[in-house]
């Protein structure tokens, strides 16, 4: 599909400086009426060279597990899968985007205001991201400061196969830094457009966002092109980008106003934990005390490691 023809699919219809107001009197009617269950948790923070991780013990997954069973047994008894955002729950919408793409609350959020950027119709989750993707994420990070990030399959913590990208307000944390990563990523070491975290032991590619001043438009071509640049370093992505490509690998990927940041991976979890993108963002989520050991016995960045790949040291 030509630029041209993206563009023009990808018309924005969010007024500006309206999506905050939006989010929050949705979140109150969400609560009110019982569609958003926000999951309770417990937290502290385990430090390892020098980055204090978040890490949230969620002390009731019952009702997510509950909904996650109803959909096994809704596709065992049709032979289709359930797609929870076809119909989307009218009581979890936020704003239309764009003609291509809706604003949801997740309805079983850990931090308040996780907002999903859902395709109005269905696109697997293991396709490339695309313009009017970036186009979503831009016309909700003017609104307001946030960390977007993408689970680029089964094996990065997706959930679900329908496209949908996710964004959380900053800060995460409330000691200074934004997300607990935060101070890590600004020691990058850049060679031309493409960083390395040094303190990171896992592969990943780094590139900054300084795009604010742009359109949205503007800024989401820009980042496409910075998104196909980060996977070709990382090993997943060669030759030309075809319409509807499909991922090579599974992968995370953060993005916030300044910088966008790639992670390859490997596997879902480690000793039974389960990693998703803002597990390398330095927020992890574990079910019980055992598994609380497992990670301050390992490092935290030895568990992301082993659901990445290990860097290559030149």
């Amino acid at each position: 599909m030509s630029e041209e023809n993206l563009t023009s699919r990808g018309i924005l219809t969010l007024e500006p400086g309206t999506l905050w107001l939006k989010i929050k009197q949705c979140s109150e009617r969400a609560l009110a009426c019982g569609a958003l269950h926000p999951i309770p948790t417990e937290s502290e923070f385990v430090e390892e060279a020098g980055i204090r991780f978040l890490v949230r013990l969620l002390s009731n997954l019952a009702r997510k597990e509950e909904a996650k069973k109803k959909q096994e047994e809704k596709r065992a008894t049709s032979g289709k899968d359930f797609n929870p955002f076809l119909p989307y729950d009218k009581d979890l919408f936020v704003a239309d985007i764009s003609e291509t793409h809706v604003c949801l609350l997740n309805k079983f959020n850990v931090v308040d205001y996780h907002l999903l950027l859902v395709t109005r119709e269905f696109e697997e989750q293991e396709m490339l991201l695309n313009l009017q993707d970036f186009a979503a994420m831009w016309a909700v990070l003017k609104e307001f400061d946030g960390l977007a990030f993408y689970n680029g399959g089964k094996l990065a913590g997706a959930s679900q196969r329908h496209k949908h990208l996710q964004l959380v307000p900053l800060p995460l944390v409330a000691n200074g830094l934004r997300f607990p990563v935060e101070e890590a990523l600004s020691k990058a070491v850049f060679l031309g457009a493409i960083a390395n975290v040094p303190i990171f032991p896992f592969q990943h590619a780094l590139s900054r966002l300084e795009l604010q001043e742009k359109s949205i438009m503007e800024a989401a071509k820009i980042t496409l092109e910075c998104y196909y640049n980060l996977l070709r370093a990382v090993g997943l992505l060669t030759g030309n980008v075809e319409s509807n490509s499909k991922q090579s690998g599974a992968y995370n990927l953060l993005a916030t106003r300044e910088w966008m940041l790639i992670i390859p991976r490997a596997q879902e979890s480690f000793e039974s934990i389960p990693i998703n993108s803002l597990g390398f963002a330095g927020t992890l989520f574990i079910r019980n005390e055992q598994q609380l050991q497992i990670l301050k016995k390992y490092g935290p960045l030895t568990v992301l490691t082993n659901v990445a790949y290990k860097k290559i040291r030149s």
